[in-house]
């Protein structure tokens, strides 16, 4: 008896050599160099919110500073001519509407003499006459001896868009005989301040993204992402880096500030820093910024990941030794994997040879097994789903000709128009898929015709107004019977829709156009054009090249062209005629003895089909 070989656990082996190649080491350096890129991630962060702000500020800063000298080398100016007539001269209003066109952003300047008319040049689209006094004479009375002042921001009554108003005196004699007053527009500044498109608050807080505002120091949002709150002027002091701004601006200029905020019921951990704008020397505005903490630091998180990627593709160079060490023990399992791949492709007849190692051994013995089980599983669902395939395309071939058959002269009839729709989509390029859909749904088109009258089915002469009104409720009634079965819902505009036209002028919905599926489009022309070349009992049918004239001639009124083209097509290249024609043709052959029965006045062979 042969004696028995030795077997090896190959889990013994794996962890010796995991050992031998250092891998502990490896995990431990990616660790903490992924702690460490952590933490440098966070501090960028925390300085880019800082420098963030502190820029938001400076930008501010320097629209107030711009406007503020405006105000003053206007009051100088005036100063310097030292007559009171310049306050009121034409020359003046001429010069300030030279700067009010230079500059976009200003709204109106007034010159407000102590004992004088009021001077003014605006923008009537922006403010009114009204608003503009108003301001300036507040303006002239809260000035004092500053030499300029700076009002609290204000919505404007005419667009809505905050406002800004600087006041600087006029100085003769060494008294104040006027008051300069620019008012500013602060819808630009805002836009480059908190970003151009409106968003509301609720979508700022779920999206994680940055939120960028700015606060009077009463904590009233001046700039704001969502616009009702900058209308509502919306006091922002629940937020504790707001109440963090108004307690420390006068002594901190700039300043990180984590904290907790809550919304809609729910809690965030925010970064966020704030900066101080100051527009003169009493009026100071908080521009802020937060996120929430995880999307803020979501870098961090993937800075991690590649480290430990990193990392890891080291171990795996280091473990490639290992891997080639114990070749002669993974080969088995490289074969098993590559019979698992042939079997995810489809390929069930896949085996592995067992080895004499125990757990490949075993492992392979049970993947031969599941393999057996797996392929004749899948071969029993194959053959249910062709035989439910074929009872469900038999169902509907005996439900078609059903309802064909209660009257002699349609018999056939869905047949012969599954095949010449069939035949179209192959002529327009419609993927087989498609084909299929479109074949079962011109055989259910006249499927709603179970539910009319035989009386009115098997009339042998035109139908009446009041019949033609029941027999045109056959699509509803096909759609209202089939759309309960969910199978059937591929084929419903067919059956719905085939007596819509292209001009509107249809049934039952009226649709024009793009509006009618390709498919109800397709079988509509199959129905009209086996219709008329089949003999009814008051209706001769007519010949190929006359038929397709019939139909040709209503192309944009009553058929889609595309489809029509596509009949012709086939039609020219045998694909209808030999099936359809030809058998109508050699069956009136036979009866060519007979006398015809004349067709009723009045009828119209595109209502054949009905």
């Amino acid at each position: 008896m042969p004696s028995k070989k030795r077997k090896i656990s190959l889990i013994y082996f794996i962890i010796v050599t995991l050992l031998l190649v250092g891998l502990v080491p490896l995990v431990l350096t990616g660790w903490m160099l992924s702690n460490k890129s952590g933490r440098e991630l966070t501090s960028a962060e925390n300085r880019y919110q800082t420098q963030l702000v502190q820029e938001k500020a400076r930008q501010m800063e320097m629209f107030g500073k711009r406007y503020g000298d405006l105000v003053s080398s206007i009051s100088i100016s005036l100063e310097l001519s030292d007559h009171l007539a310049i306050l009121s001269a034409p020359e003046t209003e001429q010069k300030l509407g030279g700067i009010l066109k230079q500059n976009p952003d200003l709204l109106a300047l007034n010159i407000k003499p102590a004992t004088a008319e009021a001077l003014s040049v605006f923008r009537p689209e922006a403010i009114s006459k009204d608003s503009i006094n108003l301001i300036s004479a507040e303006m002239a009375s809260n000035i004092g001896n500053q030499q300029l002042l700076v009002n609290q921001p204000q919505l404007a009554d005419q667009s809505g868009n905050p406002l800004l108003a600087f006041a600087s005196p006029v100085k003769m004699g060494g008294a104040n005989v006027a008051t300069v007053v620019a008012v500013v527009s602060l819808k630009d500044v805002a836009r480059a301040i908190v970003g151009i498109s409106p968003t509301s608050e609720e979508n700022l807080w779920k999206s994680g993204l940055p939120i960028i505002f700015v606060i009077d120091q009463q904590g009233k949002a001046i700039f704001h992402p969502d616009p009702k709150i900058v209308a509502g002027q919306a006091s922002l002091t629940r937020l504790k880096i707001v109440q963090e701004w108004q307690e420390s601006n006068r002594q901190v200029q700039s300043a990180l500030f984590p904290f907790t905020a809550e919304f809609d019921g729910e809690k965030h951990k925010m970064i966020g820093a704030y900066s101080t704008a100051s527009f003169g020397r009493n009026l100071n505005f908080g521009v802020i910024t937060m996120q929430d903490e995880r999307t803020a630091l979501a870098s961090v998180g993937e800075m991690r990941s590649q480290t430990w990627v990193i990392s890891l593709a080291f171990a795996a160079f280091a473990l490639l030794i290992g891997v080639v060490a114990a070749r002669l023990l993974t080969s088995p399992l490289l074969s098993l994997a590559a019979a698992a791949q042939k079997i995810a492709a489809g390929d069930f007849s896949s085996r592995v040879e067992t080895r004499n190692i125990t757990e490949i051994g075993a492992l392979g013995e049970a993947f031969n097994s599941m393999s057996d089980e797996v392929e004749e599983h899948i071969a029993k669902l194959a053959r249910a789903a062709q035989e439910n395939r074929e009872l469900f395309v038999g169902t509907v071939k005996a439900l078609a000709a059903a309802i064909d058959g209660k009257d002699k002269y349609t018999r056939g009839h869905s047949e012969r128009v599954s095949r010449i729709s069939v035949a179209i989509g192959k002529r327009i390029g419609l993927p087989e898929d498609e084909l299929e859909v479109l074949r079962m749904s011109a055989l259910l088109h006249d499927v709603g015709k179970i539910a009319i009258d035989d009386r009115i089915l098997k009339k042998p002469a035109a139908l009446t107004d009041e019949e033609f009104v029941i027999m045109k409720t056959h699509p509803q009634k096909g759609y209202k019977i089939m759309s309960q079965i969910p199978a059937m819902k591929d084929f419903l505009p067919g059956m719905y829709m085939h007596h819509e036209m292209v001009n509107g002028k249809g049934y039952p919905q009226g649709l024009t156009g793009d509006q009618i599926p390709l498919q109800a489009k397709i079988v509509s022309v199959a129905d009209t054009f086996d219709a008329m070349t089949i003999d009814r009992p008051y209706q001769k049918a007519l010949e190929l090249d006359d038929a397709l004239g019939r139909i040709s001639s209503f192309v944009g009124t009553r058929y889609d062209k595309g489809v029509v083209d596509a009949l012709v097509a086939a039609c020219k290249a045998g694909e209808v005629a030999n099936g359809i024609v030809r058998q109508k043709a050699l069956a009136r052959e036979s009866q060519i003895a007979q006398t015809p029965i004349p067709p009723p006045t009045g009828i119209d062979p595109f209502e054949l089909s009905f």
